[in-house]
């Protein structure tokens, strides 16, 4: 846990370090033998993220914004309310943004990517992975929480879309479909940064999560999962079982708190940007906004 963090940042074309929320407390709680322990006596546990999640819906909370806007540079002019309009943090952190902040890329049989984060392209799922760490294996049947539902992604790929607290916290839809049902998953709350993920990339299936499967009449069912972490306190989704739904409509949000999107695609149906596939080859994330191109899904 001593190097730092680095992606490749897709629309400054550049490499950079991440600025983790947190950072001290997280390399204390991941990175130590008596940090491990507090992580699996507390910090995991659904009430610590709600207990958090309650303290950033208090009015006092609001004092935390302006604080956090400076310190990490938020562009205030992409949001539909201004500062002062927020009454708690938590009301900040899932704001809105204008549609004019992220404008949806490509045409047909082209994908979105369904948030701002840091982006990484699984290939082969259900395979052995060298993710974050070499030879940990990506457990699709826990993930989806069925071995069921795992036999449609088996062989596919899934894209990793991770949230910092300082991200765009709400999520959409990377192309047309139709919602076809939904399953909740529960667990505990572990952090899905990379300092931790290469401890255990199990966190991702051990992490209370929601999934939403969609239908697409060319791709098939692609399955849409929402991760939950430490102190984040709640998913909340914005769509409906049955709904038809547009590439860039917003699928939901999260409460305070980091997290992350995966989302599932089957066999030769998915088509990785090549940006993305490059630099995921070089065992990095890619910073991409929502919105932004994704990859491809085979028009036939």
């Amino acid at each position: 846990m001593s190097a730092p963090i680095r992606y490749f940042n897709r629309k400054r074309q550049q490499w950079e370090t991440e600025e983790v929320y947190g950072e001290r407390g997280l390399r204390w709680i991941y990175g130590s033998i008596p940090g491990r322990w507090t992580l699996w006596l507390l910090v995991r546990r659904k009430f610590v993220s709600r207990f958090y999640g309650w303290l950033m819906n208090r009015v006092q909370s609001r004092k935390k914004i302006r604080p956090f806007i400076e310190k990490y540079r938020i562009d205030t002019e992409e949001m539909v309310s201004s500062v002062d309009e927020y009454r708690t943090f938590n009301e900040f952190f899932y704001r809105r943004l204008k549609p004019s902040a992220r404008p949806l890329e490509g045409g047909e049989g082209d994908l979105v990517f369904p948030a701002d984060g840091r982006h990484l392209w699984v290939r082969d799922l259900g395979q052995k992975q060298n993710l974050f760490a070499k030879g940990q294996v990506f457990d699709l049947p826990k993930l989806v929480g069925s071995e069921e539902l795992a036999t449609i992604w088996a062989g596919g790929n899934a894209v990793i879309s991770r949230l910092c607290p300082v991200d765009y916290h709400r999520f959409h839809f990377p192309l047309d479909a139709k919602v076809h049902k939904t399953k909740e998953i529960d667990g505990y709350y572990y952090s899905v940064n990379p300092w931790a993920l290469v401890k255990n990339l199990g966190y991702l299936w051990q992490n209370r999560r929601e999934l939403l499967i969609l239908e697409h009449p060319v791709v098939g069912k692609v399955g849409f999962l929402a991760i939950g972490a430490t102190f984040v306190g709640g998913i909340h989704w914005s769509a409906q079982i049955g709904q038809e739904v547009k590439k860039g409509e917003e699928a939901g949000y999260f409460s305070f708190g980091g997290s992350c999107i995966v989302t599932l695609w089957p066999r030769d149906h998915f088509f990785p940007a090549e940006d993305l596939k490059e630099i995921t080859l070089q065992g990095s994330e890619m910073l991409a906004l929502m919105g932004t191109h994704m990859g491809k899904y085979r028009l036939e």
